[in-house]
């Protein structure tokens, strides 16, 4: 059989994903709006924690993907580097550097310095948590209490008020939890969260959406037809549907109630 291209989230679909899923609603409703498959955006939101990355932002000092592309046409025109950077209004300099880091004039391809770029850089935070061990075991044996972090945040607090550097947020906690690159604290204490998840999620999370429990499609009772009125036909009897009698739901008309009741509901 033939097995499908691999297809990957835009950075629109994935901002609509985080926007939805901060919003409360579920991983089938968020695949469903994107007509992707649940395990896609499960797997998207997991390699987080379902906690929403910091959004990326290029320095005004950097070359944007614009002008590597108007980079990548004067090479492929034969212009020389200084023409290059004069029609860019930038130095020899960062042009030369911009494309001697990037394979060279035979290799250099806009859209792979650019991503080569974002991917240097990155300048990983260490967690504070990592920073101090002594904070990471007071915080574990915590957890392993089934203490919240919050509870746990506040706790430090009072018990360390003029010492910033064994204090932490409980949203720390949280994203040392639940994003393990960060590594101060084991995966396993996610068990001792009151909420046991593999992901955090939204507090506007509920299972109460406005269609949960509802019937698809259906038609009020203040719009029925005409013909209703006369109650001549089977069902046409609010409550019409008697369950129990006889161990069964029955459907009766008005005289059928009559008959088994002796009770006439049209007086």
């Amino acid at each position: 059989m033939k097995q499908r291209p691999r297809r990957y989230f835009t950075q629109t679909e994935m901002a609509e994903v985080w926007d939805r899923w901060e919003k409360g609603e579920s991983l089938c409703s968020i695949a469903r709006s994107l007509d992707r498959g649940h395990s896609a955006v499960q797997g998207a939101l997991v390699r987080t924690g379902g906690i929403r990355p910091l959004e990326k932002q290029r320095s005004h000092l950097a070359l944007s993907l614009a002008e590597r592309e108007e980079i990548s046409r004067g090479i492929a025109m034969g212009l020389s580097i200084r023409t290059i950077a004069a029609q860019l209004g930038r130095a020899p300099s960062t042009v030369s550097r911009e494309i001697n880091r990037n394979d060279g004039r035979r290799h250099y391809r806009a859209n792979r310095a650019d991503e080569a770029a974002w991917q240097r850089a990155l300048r990983p935070k260490i967690c504070k948590l990592a920073e101090s061990p002594a904070l990471a075991r007071m915080v574990a044996r915590k957890l392993i209490k089934r203490w919240s972090p919050r509870q746990i945040a506040g706790w430090l607090k009072r018990m360390f008020p003029d010492d910033e550097m064994l204090q932490v947020s409980h949203e720390t906690i949280y994203k040392t939890l639940f994003i393990q690159a960060r590594g101060a604290l084991k995966k396993e204490l996610i068990e001792h969260l009151r909420r046991s998840r593999a992901m955090r999620r939204s507090r506007h999370h509920t299972q109460k959406t406005p269609d949960h429990g509802r019937i698809v499609d259906a038609v009020s009772i203040r719009e029925s037809p005409a013909e209703v009125e006369d109650r001549a036909v089977l069902g046409h009897w609010e409550g019409a549907v008697d369950v129990g009698w006889q161990g069964r739901a029955d459907a009766i008309s008005g005289r059928g109630y009559v008959e088994l009741t002796g009770y006439d509901v049209s007086k």
